[in-house]
């Protein structure tokens, strides 16, 4: 992973954020991410059933254009979302804007928001901030940060990630690719994420503020291609964290690729795909960390289980459980909670073969509390900011690795207060 530097940014893009207005605080609320030339595209989506306005327009323009995108347009501060249509008309009246302001098709603009759900978006402070917005777009890390930093809602910190790989070009010489992403999110996340292009195969939703993800590269790869690697990355990053088990109605991963590099990347590119997942594994471990009222990120190994699937229902009835989650806030070493959370899981089990670890430390064997249990050593273990937690279930090859949160009295304050 590369550390932040002009040298780490995407070439393609340029950056850019100011106050249009939405957020009572008063800080900026609304930015800009636009490509030199049509980007390649692909995107995932919540499975929320109720779905916001931008969303959308989002997948109506994705199809229109074949997964091109030539400017993203982002606000914080409100949602648009339950707002019918007059929330559709808001996001299409900012694409249109933005279009005229770059002069590009407005199918060729994402729009995206994030804030209080069931406020109508008035979109005339997002065109009227749009001149100052357009005329202060860079590419300097100074326009990135500025860009991540607009967008943050209950979040406390920028979350951006990077990375950068030495690839041959189409002359055979070698050439640097970077990937470059920032996003938000803090509370009001499980994200269920559906890729674009199979988001009306989805038959159910899950039920669980928003995450929104841009994660951008200077490669030249096909829409198509773009859309394997985005899946592929997707699944084990930010389909496997939680903070509180709700997912959003306007969770969002953006992937963009400008070409700018002049390396053309193909399907089965092992290296280009491990620096993807490297890049939104670590962002989705800065939403945990980052959750709300959050004094513990915990990641949970789930081994043994009798498929992939079993293990992460596993995982998800531990990380959605009340009860657990506020032992952890105790640096509670109350582990019956977590035999309990497997036993309604789902998942296949034999209560007699389950073995748990806090870190190194063998807490549960055979079902049952191990001979060696130290209650002392174990409050002191999950005592700290992060630690992990080990089920081994012995029932078959399935794995998954999971990251979570305790759930603490400051979570409650914050989304009680969260509209008034």
């Amino acid at each position: 992973m590369s550390d932040l530097s002009s040298s780490a940014i995407p070439r393609g893009f340029r950056f850019g954020a100011v106050k249009a207005g939405l957020k009572a605080s008063g800080r900026p609320d609304f930015a800009l991410i636009v490509a030199d030339a049509p980007a390649s595209a692909a995107a995932a989506f919540t499975s929320n059933r109720v779905i916001a306005a931008p969303l959308i327009v989002d997948k109506e323009h994705l199809s229109a254009t074949g997964g091109l995108v030539r400017a993203v347009a982002i606000n914080a501060g409100n949602a648009n979302c339950a707002a019918g249509e007059a929330g559709l008309r808001a996001a299409r009246a900012t694409c249109a804007a933005v279009a005229r302001t770059f002069g590009c098709r407005a199918e060729e603009v994402f729009p995206s928001s994030t804030g209080i759900i069931g406020v109508p978006l008035p979109a005339e402070k997002l065109i009227a901030a749009l001149p100052e917005l357009a005329a202060n777009l860079g590419s300097e890390v100074s326009d990135f940060s500025e860009a991540a930093h607009a967008i943050l809602t209950t979040d406390l910190v920028e979350k951006m990630a990077f990375a950068r790989l030495e690839l041959k070009g189409s002359d055979g010489a070698a050439r640097e690719v970077r990937i470059g992403a920032f996003g938000k999110g803090s509370g009001m996340i499980h994200p269920q994420l559906v890729p674009h292009a199979a988001i009306h195969a989805a038959k159910r939703a899950a039920k669980h503020a928003t995450m929104l993800v841009y994660v951008l590269t200077d490669a030249a790869i096909e829409p198509a291609v773009l859309d394997g690697y985005l899946r592929a990355a997707v699944e084990v990053s930010f389909n496997r964290i939680s903070v509180d088990g709700d997912t959003s109605t306007n969770d969002t991963v953006l992937l963009l690729a400008s070409g700018a590099s002049g390396v053309e990347i193909g399907a089965g590119h092992a290296a280009f795909a491990a620096a993807l997942t490297e890049v939104c594994t670590s962002l989705a471990r800065q939403v945990v960390a980052d959750g709300e009222g959050a004094t513990h990120v915990v990641e949970l190994l789930v081994n043994g289980a009798a498929s992939d699937a079993d293990a992460l229902r596993v995982a998800k009835a531990i990380a959605h459980s009340p009860l657990v989650k506020t032992a952890w806030a105790g640096c509670d070493p109350n582990w019956g909670r977590l035999a309990a959370a497997i036993g309604y899981s789902g998942a296949q089990i034999d209560p007699a073969r389950i073995d748990i670890r806090f870190g190194e430390l063998q807490i549960c064997r055979d079902g049952g509390r191990a001979a060696e249990f130290d209650e002392a050593a174990a409050h002191a273990y999950i005592s700290q900011r992060e630690f992990s937690i080990s089920i081994e279930l012995h029932q078959g090859q399935g794995s998954c690795v999971f990251w979570t949160t305790d759930l603490t009295a400051q979570y409650i304050h914050i989304n009680a207060d969260y509209s008034t």
